[in-house]
This record gives structure tokens, C-alpha cells and sequence, in this order.
């Protein structure tokens, strides 16, 4: 069973989840404005990855007892400079939430709750996948400059991602956690 505190961090970090998906898609919507369809793709399943983070945490907490109340989203930037700035935008967001992980994780630690702390292992995981993602885009926009040719060539790249939702949700068809009443 979670105890008050976690449920309302947990709750938080569906928030703070679903405001990477809302940021990701002003992204995404800032490099289609700007031509870059690739980038522009990457951010749009990058948003697509940020709420299966915010649905695997409302499966859990529902799964374990709690109580999912939702909070209101702020609303995200509109524009972002150029694509080398969305992507050192993109690296920081994803520093802030390796940080909140983090947090979560001590909380874990601190109230003895043995079965979040390895349910936040997966998001540990995961952040240090995201975060080096952020860095190697970076490191092409950096070698690549303002040569068209090579952000041409890094643009294309970027928009061969592609999103597979994930069959380890805990999520039924019907939306409601698995084993839940539809």
C-alpha cells in the first residue's frame, strides 16, 4: 500500500510527465515551423514516449491502492530559437526530471517502500537513455554547424524514430488499469 505522501508524489510526477509530452509537442510543432520534418518527428514520438511514462505511473498507483488525481498542466513554451537550442532545452528538461526521479526514489528509500523503489527503476533506467539521447543529437548539431548539408543529413536521421507503444503499460485495452473494473 503507498502511503499519502508517495501517492501525491507519484500523482506529481504524472504532471510533470504529461508537461514533457505538452513541451515535446511545442517542439515538435517549433521544427516543423522551421522545415526540420525529421526533428520534428523525434520530438512528436518523444511526446508520444512522455505520456506512456505518465500512464505506467497511473497504472501503478492505481494498482497498488492509490488514488490518481490530476493537476493542471502549465502551458509550454511557443518557440524555442533554432534546433540546437530545442535540443539543449530538450537535455535540461530531461536533467530536471532525472532530478525528480531521483527524489522519488529517496522517498522510496526513506518510507521503506521496497516495491516503488523497484517500480522507479525503470524510470532510473530510462533517464539515463533520454538524457543521452539529448547529448549525441547534440553532438551532431555541434560538429554539423550551420552546414545545410549536414543538418540536412542529421534532420533526416532523426525523423527515422519511430514509437512502438509498450505492451508492459499494466494497462487493459479499455484504458483501465489491468485487472480493473472497465
Amino acid at each position: 500500500m503507498l502511503s499519502r505522501k508517495m501517492v501525491e508524489a507519484l500523482n506529481d510526477q504524472i504532471g510533470a510527465e504529461t508537461y514533457s509530452a505538452y513541451l515535446y509537442l511545442a517542439m515538435s510543432s517549433s521544427c516543423s515551423a522551421l522545415g526540420y520534418k525529421g526533428a520534428a518527428m523525434w520530438f512528436f514520438v518523444q511526446m508520444q514516449e512522455e505520456l506512456t511514462h505518465a500512464l505506467r505511473i497511473y497504472a501503478y498507483v492505481n494498482k497498488q491502492g492509490g488514488h490518481v488525481v490530476l493537476g493542471a498542466i502549465d502551458k509550454p513554451p511557443a518557440n524555442f530559437g533554432g534546433i540546437k537550442q530545442m535540443y539543449e532545452a530538450a537535455l535540461k528538461h530531461e536533467k530536471y526530471i532525472t532530478d525528480r526521479i531521483n527524489k522519488l526514489v529517496k522517498l522510496a528509500r526513506a518510507e521503506s517502500d521496497h516495491a516503488t523503489e523497484v517500480f522507479l527503476q525503470w524510470f532510473v533506467n530510462e533517464q539515463v537513455e533520454e538524457e543521452q539521447n539529448d547529448m549525441d543529437v547534440l553532438s551532431e548539431l555541434k560538429l554539423a554547424g550551420d552546414h545545410g548539408g549536414a543538418l540536412l543529413m542529421i534532420d533526416r536521421e532523426l525523423g527515422a524514430r519511430t514509437f512502438t507503444l509498450p505492451a508492459d503499460l499494466g494497462l487493459s485495452p479499455e484504458g483501465s488499469p489491468a485487472g480493473g473494473a472497465a
